[in-house]
């Protein structure tokens, strides 16, 4: 078994130059999730890549966004194998960078570590999946069934790919998902749900001066909800809520009659979801002839540390050790497309991209040398898994 792993190894080591090559290609189209035009290209550009190392590519229509790509490799000689059930590797390709973000942060190396958009989340494990595909398509007489589905609203929402997501997930035998890693390269096994609400509260206007006893304030009465809301967080139990954006009101001299405020919430548990989901929805006025309006809610399910995932990463765990390295875990306070999957009870194991670190972040990097053996040991997990 050591020699099978050893095999894939030297494989990648020996294609350090093509997913280099296949990397910076990618974080050169930039992607950013609004600007279906340029997601377009990159995503295209992908669905080449993929056709050529062999997979069957399809396109899942974006909506303002661009369109998903989905790649099958279905290896299947025998009538055991043509029954099994696929391994799902997935991510996304849209960034959070605007186009002409590389005028200002141009790809680049420098000690050992590639600089760039959109390189650490999430680029750099989409070339290291196709390297390991690669491989596992040299080292192995049957590759196993394979999908790959890299979406491009993630960084948004993932409204439109969801139902993709979803569909594909319910037929996979596990979910392998390439986000960044955790520092250290240590994989996720946790991840907060994630929700935003909209609170608007109604009152009534009058003149400040004139006659301010027959208005009600909606801005006081934010004030107070924004204090009940606080009243909810338990960061022990990984329960918090922010209230990131407020306004309201017109003029200083006017009892105002509208305010809001955009809520962020995040949750380590189902069970917690669905009671602060209940909570919020419940707030109540605390003064006369105000109204509460409440929209939202929790869009990303919580990825809970259950038995399927660990027994997951303790597969992983172990074909890391095989190759040499070791692959730590830990939580993760935001929400992936991982969710999604894991909220289905299919085993999922996040955050298997390659080290680096500044997601979102002007020094947005990854090391260069763990593209390689990060392509090795995904090549081992999924052929294992298969």
């Amino acid at each position: 078994m050591r020699d099978d792993y050893a095999r894939l190894l030297d494989f990648c080591r020996s294609h350090a130059t093509w997913v280099r090559e296949t990397l910076e290609a990618l974080v050169t189209l930039e992607s950013p999730s609004d600007n279906k035009a340029a997601a377009d290209r990159c995503g295209a550009h992908l669905a080449e890549k993929l056709a050529a190392i062999g997979a069957e590519v399809s396109r899942w229509p974006g909506l303002a966004c661009g369109d998903h790509i989905r790649a099958e490799w279905r290896d299947a000689p025998t009538q055991a194998a043509s029954r099994s059930r696929p391994v799902l590797v997935m991510g996304h390709f849209d960034t959070v960078w605007a186009v002409g973000t590389l005028d200002r942060m141009p790809l680049h190396a420098r000690d050992g570590r590639l600089y760039g958009p959109g390189i650490f989340d999430m680029k750099a494990g989409i070339a290291t999946a196709m390297l390991a595909l690669r491989a596992l398509a040299a080292c192995r007489r049957t590759r196993p069934p394979v999908v790959m589905l890299w979406t491009a609203d993630e960084e948004i929402g993932s409204g439109s790919s969801r139902a993709v997501i979803e569909e594909t997930a319910r037929t996979a035998s596990a979910v392998l998902v390439l986000e960044p890693s955790l520092p250290g390269g240590a994989a996720k096994t946790s991840r907060k749900g994630v929700g935003e609400f909209d609170l608007v509260v109604h009152g009534v206007a009058a003149h400040a001066g004139l006659d301010p006893a027959s208005g009600t304030s909606a801005v006081h009465e934010l004030a107070r909800q924004i204090l009940a809301l606080e009243a909810l967080q338990d960061p022990s139990r990984g329960i918090t809520v922010n209230v990131g954006v407020i306004g309201g009101g017109s003029r200083g001299n006017v009892i105002a009659d509208r305010a809001h405020a955009v809520i962020d919430v995040r949750v380590g548990t189902v069970a917690d979801a669905v009671s602060l989901d209940a909570a919020i929805r419940s707030l109540r006025p605390t003064r006369p002839r105000i109204r509460l309006e409440v929209t939202g809610g929790i869009g990303r399910p919580p990825l809970e540390r259950s038995p399927a995932v660990i027994g997951l990463y303790e597969k992983a765990r172990d074909i890391a050790a095989a190759l040499g390295g070791e692959l730590g875990e830990g939580p993760a306070g935001g929400g992936s497309d991982g969710n999604f999957t894991a909220a289905l009870g299919v085993p999922t194991l996040d955050g298997l991209g390659p080290q680096g670190d500044g997601a979102h972040a002007l020094h947005e990097h990854i090391v260069i040398d763990d593209l390689v053996w990060r392509g090795a040991f995904l090549a081992g997990l999924i052929d294992s898994l298969a």
